[in-house]
């Protein structure tokens, strides 16, 4: 059995067999967050891109709990310079660690930090250590070949639905009838003002539309889930 935590934005813990994994971070500034960065000790920070709302507290986090920063190339140099440990990798990558596999997927995104390139927007898709594979899809537009990572087979995907910078409500949708995970947590919404939606209008699009099996879970900040 794992765990997923809905920090806010979005940012999630995973802990599976003993161990935690936090992606994107943006904790202390994140208006609607019901958690203090202090509250993790993770064994790993996932980041899918470079903006303020994704990196957040990852170094602070990483640099107090000994972790790493896994991230694109340019991204984990960042973090490095800021004086965290990190793991370079890049889009198309797979690498196993201690608490899972990680493995950096596509993503139609732009990727910077303090006027930086910060390498290319990605994804992430977690294999944990019980087996479980949870794929964050970060800041994205919808693409058709979604449907090639749902192919690895997703237990949980964490699909963006926010518009103005990501997909919107009726993308997301169309994302998760390309993935076809058992299922979806939407993220990246309600934060700020452009990115305002209801994510119950979501789970209406993907359950009620009989195009997949997906059960849509809306998690309050704060709130978890079992699966």
């Amino acid at each position: 059995m794992a765990k997923l935590t809905f920090i806010g934005h979005a940012a999630v813990e995973i802990q599976s067999e003993g161990y935690s994994v936090l992606i994107d971070p943006f904790i202390s500034q994140n208006p609607l967050a019901k958690h203090k960065p202090e509250d993790f000790t993770p064994n790993a920070i996932l980041l899918t891109h470079g903006h303020f709302d994704h990196v957040g507290d990852a170094v602070a986090i990483a640099k107090r709990a000994g972790c790493p920063v896994i991230a694109t190339f340019e991204l984990a140099r960042y973090c490095e310079e800021q004086g965290a440990q990190a793991v370079g990798m890049n889009t198309g990558g797979k690498k196993a660690f201690e608490f899972g596999t990680v493995q950096l997927v596509q993503a139609f995104h732009s990727s910077s930090l303090d006027g930086r390139y910060m390498g290319q927007a990605c994804g992430v898709v977690l294999t944990t250590k019980d087996g479980k594979r949870v794929y964050h899809a970060g800041d994205t537009a919808l693409f058709g070949d979604m449907a090639l990572i749902g192919r690895q087979g997703i237990d949980v995907a964490l699909l963006p639905i926010g518009s103005h910078f990501t997909m919107d409500p009726e993308a997301a949708a169309q994302a998760v009838e390309l993935i076809q995970p058992k299922i979806v947590v939407p993220i990246h919404y309600n934060t700020f003002p452009p990115i305002e939606q209801d994510p119950q209008r979501f789970k209406a699009l993907v359950e009620q539309g009989g195009r997949t099996s997906a059960r849509v879970v809306v998690l309050q900040p704060g709130e978890s889930l079992e699966f």
